[in-house]
């Protein structure tokens, strides 16, 4: 039935984008949060016919509201922390008594709001706001557009599909990075480097301190991948294979003898270096060139947040000995 793929794909699509704010987050990346705001306002609009617009293009960094709607008195936050102390805050700021009868709507981009349905709330005089009702979370936006007609929750998909990059599939994701992740270590037989940095720094802050431009949306895309690698490597640990180290030491290898002064073609080097390196190995097992890549920017970028390649921002001395 149509109905039924298209309210799946609708899921998938806001989940997968709630899933990845959710690890960025804990990864200091606030770049989906920014962008959330400008994909809700859009989406809200669509769904409910709403006239919201994003305060935050209008006043940078506006106080305790991101969206209004000023045609169907609407005002609302978008946030990826679902806690109470988050709405008391904003419903306690002085800056919304000019919003006199307008509905508060808090938008959980990332965490389910039931348990906030459950709590009370001081609300200002002036403003309408019950915790059931204005509360929205994915499950609650599910809900919605799944009481649409066919033609409506065809639309939402399409609008969705522009907004949001699909996510691949974890599980084949996984098993090629499996494979993958076997044959860099067999051919790294004769590397034995000390295992990675473990200086701590920000991404956010990594990327711009080696001035990459064009490599940055990769960075932030993947580093969600880490927690996939990280229980890769643990299994292979069980086993007694030190998978990570030669892994690593494989791409650091590589990394040492690029030749490109632009720190994005290094990057982009970097990758094109290892997937022939691959391609090129007798244990190969040949795989579309698309899952090969998608696998081998992901190993790239784990090797970045681990500073096996390019610049620690929080070492005096260069981590990647040009």
């Amino acid at each position: 039935m149509n109905r039924q793929s298209y309210i799946n794909a609708i899921e998938g699509l806001l989940s997968g984008l709630a899933y990845r704010i959710e690890v960025r987050v804990k990864l200091n990346i606030l770049d989906l949060n920014l962008h959330s705001e400008n994909f809700y306002t859009h989406f809200l609009n669509l769904l409910f016919g709403w006239e919201l617009t994003n305060l935050n293009t209008i006043y940078q960094s506006a106080e305790s509201i991101d969206l209004v709607d000023d045609v169907n008195k609407i005002i609302a936050q978008v946030s990826s922390t679902a806690k109470k102390g988050k709405i008391d805050s904003a419903l306690s700021k002085k800056s919304l008594s000019k919003y006199c009868e307008y509905r508060f709507k808090f938008i959980s981009i990332s965490k389910d709001g039931d348990e906030l349905r459950r709590k009370d709330y001081s609300i200002p005089n002036n403003l309408i706001f019950s915790p059931k009702q204005d509360i929205i979370d994915i499950p609650s936006l599910l809900r919605e557009v799944n009481g649409l007609g066919i033609d409506r929750m065809k639309g939402i998909l399409e609008f969705l599909e522009k907004e949001i990059k699909p996510e691949p599939d974890p599980t084949k994701v996984e098993s090629n990075l499996t494979e993958v992740i076997k044959i860099l270590s067999k051919e790294d037989l004769a590397l034995q480097e000390t295992d990675w940095e473990k200086i701590a720094f920000e991404i956010e802050e990594k990327i711009s301190f080696n001035q990459l431009n064009r490599a940055r949306d990769l960075v932030t895309d993947y580093a969600i991948y880490q927690s996939r690698i990280d229980k890769i490597y643990k299994d292979f640990d069980l086993a007694g294979a030190n998978k990570s180290l030669s892994v690593l030491n494989r791409i650091r290898s590589e990394y040492k003898q690029l030749n490109a002064s632009n720190p994005d073609d290094r990057f982009f080097e970097i990758i094109d270096k290892v997937v022939n390196l691959i391609r090129s190995s007798s244990n190969y097992t040949k795989m579309p060139d698309e899952e090969l890549r998608l696998c081998v920017e992901i190993l790239v970028v784990d090797a970045f947040i681990r500073c096996k390649i390019f610049e620690n921002p929080m070492r005096d001395t260069n981590v990647d000995s040009r």
